[in-house]
């Protein structure tokens, strides 16, 4: 442990403590008695300092605090006129901005096309319906998307056109249509906005038996995207 603390504060109370019976025994211990008097106008010069040390950090604090509170009144308050110049600049034009000397705010890119779903799974009911689930990354600020989900017998090889049987609000659809006695169905499911249509996504869901559990089952084997005409 070291003899002398390593704080500003502990250095001072250290040698504070050490004035009296240093000066008492100056001699006895090998240093003088005027030493001893400078140590002591040091350590006074020292609690001085560090007392207007600690005072300057809390008027820092004080000032910083205040700085904050006037840059958020000064910045309410702007952003109070910013709003009032872009209500008139809507109404009036561009020579709004031009007066305020600001720029015209941009005119909003257009929200790109939904995405396309993928990651599709199939499960199969107890009552024979098929809960489909998928993901689908769609764009910031994308809003309004819905999924139309068509069907068509058989799978991959599948030559029939797709029928449209429902559509869905969220990433999900329950099929209570599966025609009986299929091997597989082939889905497409395509994202829509009210001005823009995702690319469609296929996958194709087999049915089958459990060899063991008896237990009828779905799984999805094939993901294919939709062959675009030439």
């Amino acid at each position: 442990m070291s003899l002398i603390p390593d704080t500003h504060e502990g250095k001072i109370l250290f040698y504070q403590s050490k004035n009296t019976p240093w000066a008492a025994n100056a001699v006895a211990i090998g240093t003088t008695a005027g030493a001893v008097t400078a140590l002591a106008t040091k350590v006074t010069t020292a609690q001085t300092k560090l007392a207007a040390q600690v005072a300057a950090q809390q008027a820092a604090k004080n000032a910083t605090a205040e700085l904050k509170a006037a840059i958020r009144d000064m910045a309410g308050a702007g952003s109070d006129i910013i709003r009032q110049i872009r209500a008139k600049g809507a109404i009036d034009g561009d020579s709004v901005y031009f007066l305020a000397q600001i720029p015209a705010p941009a005119a909003p890119s257009p929200v790109p096309a939904p995405g396309t779903p993928t990651d599709f799974v199939a499960t199969l009911n107890p009552d024979g319906s098929l809960k489909l689930k998928w993901k689908c990354a769609n764009p910031a600020r994308s809003m309004g998307t819905i999924y139309q989900i068509s069907r068509r017998t058989g799978g991959g090889g599948a030559t029939g056109s797709f029928v449209a049987i429902g559509g869905s609000g969220t990433r999900s659809f329950i099929d209570a249509t599966v025609p009986a006695g299929v091997a597989s169905v082939t889905y497409q499911i395509t994202a829509l906005r009210s001005t823009a249509m995702g690319t469609a996504a296929q996958f194709i869901v087999n049915f089958g038996v459990g060899v063991e559990s008896g237990e009828a089952f779905a799984s999805v084997s094939t993901v294919s995207a939709p062959k675009l005409a030439a």
